[in-house]
């Protein structure tokens, strides 16, 4: 099996527009690694590799290990360039890591139990995707779990209803209760919406006959 969070890596000194072209045509990837105060070195990857790896979730939200000409780096995938129309990655952004500082990224999030509120009839809005946290190293969850099971019609989640792992703050909520977003919530379908106006409609007409 391909270890996918793990990618070999070469320092490339040819540097420009005109050689990330021939890096690309030469079915190669530009990047770059930076942070921990560290100077930024510039890479090139197989793209083969990279494609395979950015196909899975869990590739954007995990410990990757960068071989170096040899040497392993731990890092966090920061951003990603494709191409417009073709499948290719353009260029990637690393972020060193190291295992005593805290790390900020985005978690996706994973919503379970949705079928329950939807046997209602309940339009689920999803407000958020992906959660800012911040945890060491060690505690970076590849995804978020958010149960719907006792989402009730008419209720929103909030990021404050959200049960984080262990050693997993929210970003957002370090700013302060004004930034607690609203995460999902189960509206009533359209149809009952307008069938309601209607009853209101007909009850004040028949108010204003009497």
């Amino acid at each position: 099996m391909i270890d996918l969070f793990t990618l070999e890596a070469e320092v490339r000194t040819d540097l420009g527009k005109g050689a990330s072209r021939r890096l690309r045509h030469a079915n190669k990837v530009p990047a770059i690694l930076y942070g921990e105060g560290k100077e930024p070195v510039s890479l090139t990857l197989e793209h083969k590799n990279v494609f395979r790896a950015q196909q899975e979730e869990a590739f954007y939200a995990h410990v990757l290990t960068l071989n170096i000409d040899g040497k392993p780096v731990e890092c966090l995938l920061k951003d990603m360039q494709r191409h417009p129309f073709k499948q290719i990655v353009m260029h990637l952004d690393f972020i060193r890591i190291d295992a005593n500082h805290a790390v900020h990224t985005n978690a996706p999030i994973h919503f379970i139990n949705e079928e329950n509120i939807a046997k209602t009839g309940a339009v689920i809005n999803h407000h958020v995707l992906e959660i800012a946290i911040s945890c060491l190293p060690k505690d970076l969850p590849e995804f978020i779990e958010v149960d719907l099971a006792d989402l009730e019609l008419g209720q929103t989640l909030h990021l404050s209803d959200v049960k984080l792992p262990k050693g997993v703050t929210s970003d957002e909520l370090a700013k302060g209760e004004s930034h607690d977003q609203a995460v999902v919530s189960a509206n009533a379908p359209k149809a009952a919406k307008v069938d309601n106006d209607e009853e209101a409609e007909a009850s004040e007409e028949v108010a204003s006959e009497e």
